[in-house]
């Protein structure tokens, strides 16, 4: 049977254009979501995205103080005097306001000019570990605490950025990411694409889907130039800015590919989110058996020094103590992993499920969106495994290992 091929050649044309409309309609209404849902995040008066405030007797806890000695520096001028809301409270104390406390007592916790600054990447290549869960939190606790701390987020899909109060794809443009800043290092320079936050004393390199094109790119010059030095991109730009913070911490792709690569290459500690199921289990062992391959062939083939790390840890994540699986694999996990895994661990909770799609953390949460119990169970298990973590951190800092807990 004949066939026309004009038709043929339409009807290719018609069907790219009713999948184009199709999924550009689907994108359209997807983007009106993600709105909806950023908008609820933010402040009605002012637009923005705001960050936790403390009452009194936690602001103390957090200051190193207690709640009499603030009061008495409020009477006596070194703290200006507090105000009080309609109902004769007093108004909650906000991060900035912390960090003027800290000065005034002698309580900030920053890292001495000798000290290492950590810079720290939350790594697997298995999504849905809660990889960007931890990254994220983990960051808020070190900036909640006092400490001067850059987030990176190096991955295209961009969902930590997201939390920050952002649609990548449309507030922020190739330039506002290490994408522009590779493309164009004389021009832009990284300082100029960090961004303060919400969260007073975080600030944000942030990402969105154009930084899925540095794989290729990356990929192209290795085979094009056969050098290495590429490898080292992230590591240089951290370079120019790491002695204005005390940690940084780094959320890499999903995948072993060339951006995680680069940041692997330019961490200096490692933490790696583990859920004691089967598969997820299996899926961190070869991460774990593919980093450590490929850094070796980098140092083989490229003539290389393999980066140091401070510490490299294991978290258990994604943990539901109700099932038995989950208790035996974290048993041997800890048998086996011994001292390399942290003993708090990271469980499953509807308070991070229902705090992440109101696009908050658990520690931006002004009231429990479950129940008070959930809530602060919840709260204890994300800071013991932060708090582990900056434990850690500390025992790299020679004016700080001293005086651990």
């Amino acid at each position: 049977m004949a066939t026309n091929p004009a038709r043929e050649a339409s009807s290719d044309v018609l069907g790219d254009e009713i999948l184009d409309d199709s999924l550009g309609l689907l994108h359209r209404k997807a983007l009106t979501i993600l709105k909806r849902i950023r908008d609820s995040a933010l402040d009605p008066e002012t637009g923005r995205k705001v960050g936790p405030s403390y009452a009194i007797s936690r602001a103390a806890s957090l200051v190193g103080r207690t709640a009499s000695a603030i009061r008495e520096a409020e009477r006596d001028g070194r703290l200006p005097p507090r105000d009080r809301t309609a109902s004769g409270h007093r108004v909650q104390y906000t991060l900035e306001e912390l960090d003027h406390m800290r000065a005034v007592f002698g309580t900030r916790p920053w890292r001495a000019a000798q000290d290492t600054p950590a810079i720290i990447s939350v790594s697997n290549f298995k999504g849905g570990v809660g990889k960007s869960t931890l990254a994220l939190h983990l960051a808020q606790h070190f900036a909640i605490k006092g400490y001067r701390v850059l987030f990176i987020d190096c991955d295209s899909q961009a969902s930590s950025t997201m939390m920050f109060g952002y649609r990548p794809d449309v507030d922020l443009s190739e330039d506002d990411t290490l994408y522009g800043h590779f493309h164009n290092p004389e021009l832009l320079g990284v300082r100029s694409i960090i961004r303060k936050t919400h969260f007073y004393g975080l600030d944000l390199i942030p990402a969105n889907l154009k930084l899925y094109n540095l794989e290729y790119e990356i990929a192209g010059y290795l085979a094009q130039n056969q050098s290495f030095d590429i490898i080292d991109l992230i590591a240089q730009a951290i370079d120019t800015v790491v002695d204005d913070y005390d940690v940084v911490v780094m959320d890499p792709p999903p995948a072993l590919g060339m951006v995680s690569m680069a940041v692997l290459q330019a961490a200096n500690a490692m933490v790696i989110p583990a859920p004691p199921s089967v598969i997820d289990f299996a899926s961190t062992v070869s991460f774990i058996d593919m980093a450590r391959t490929t850094m070796r062939q980098l140092e083989q083939l490229g003539g290389r020094v393999k980066p140091a790390y401070n510490f490299i840890r294991l978290v258990g994540s994604r943990v539901d103590d109700s099932k038995s699986m989950h208790r035996e694999i974290l048993a041997m996990m800890r048998q086996v992993f011994g001292g390399s895994m942290i003993n708090s661990v990271l469980k499953v909770s509807a308070e991070i499920d229902n705090a992440s799609s109101r696009m908050k953390t658990v520690y931006e949460l002004d009231r429990p969106v479950t129940s008070h119990e959930v809530h602060n169970r919840c709260m204890r298990f994300l800071n013991d495994v932060c708090h582990d973590i900056e434990q850690d951190v500390l025992r790299t800092w020679e004016s700080r290992a001293g005086s651990l807990d």
